[in-house]
């Protein structure tokens, strides 16, 4: 089947350049990150993998990662100035070189504190065109896009987990575009992850966090308003 492009495929993203890939994605990585996190940030370390590394100040990197994990947009005037203004935030900020596997060339791994000092961390990769993928939260392989709303759901990996949570899903007239389930054992702990078409209420968010053997959820709804619950192991 041949591909279809929509306008915004060939033309590229709203943004403040100079770089798609690496000013654009930079800056969507950063901003996905800060909503897995959930709380406030107070210190985020970089490690820069491959091309970001070579590349970062030159290209704007380091100063759109730093504007994503503020919340703003790829195409925010305030992206220039966003060091600063994480400075003026509190926030401690720290880039490195690192090498971060067999990974996209353009990976960043972001070592996140909270004010309550729980420490997060977000590996993502900008794949071109200002499009990224996650690949990792904290110790848990993962894929998504950001593309969609996204709930990530932690559970105890038994028979029965994910039809309910479905169902309830489904109960709330929420239509799934994708989703994946990551185990790294049977038996274990695993991680379903939905892609959907449109934001879950909060009600909803409620219920699913009552299922018994989920651990924790999160919700990143494509706007900037977010709602997010820590998950508990």
């Amino acid at each position: 089947m041949q591909k279809k492009y929509g306008i915004f495929d060939i033309i590229g993203p709203v943004m403040i350049g100079p770089s798609s890939s690496h000013t654009a994605g930079a800056a969507r990585i950063g901003r996905i990150a800060r909503l897995i996190a959930g709380s406030e940030v107070v210190k985020a370390d970089f490690i820069l993998h491959g091309s970001f590394s070579k590349t970062y100040r030159g290209h704007g990197t380091d100063r759109a990662l730093v504007a994503g994990l503020l919340g703003m947009l790829p195409d925010d005037d305030r992206l220039r100035d966003s060091m600063d203004l994480a400075m003026e935030a509190g926030i401690s900020i720290t880039f490195r070189e690192g090498s971060l596997g067999d990974v996209h060339p353009n990976t960043v791994r972001i070592d996140m504190t909270r004010e309550d000092g729980e420490i997060v961390t977000v590996t993502g990769s900008s794949i071109g065109g200002g499009a990224v993928l996650i690949t990792r939260i904290g110790d848990e392989d993962v894929q998504f896009t950001g593309n969609y709303p996204t709930l990530l759901i932690t559970h105890t990996d038994a028979p029965g987990v994910v039809a309910h949570v479905t169902r309830l899903l489904y109960e709330a007239c929420i239509n799934i575009a994708f989703m994946s389930v990551f185990r790294s054992q049977r038996g274990k702990d695993a991680t379903i992850i939905f892609e959907t078409d449109e934001n879950i209420p909060e009600e909803t968010l409620e219920k699913l966090k009552a299922v018994s053997g989920v651990g924790g959820i999160r919700f990143l709804p494509v706007s900037s308003d977010s709602v997010s619950y820590p998950v508990t192991t």
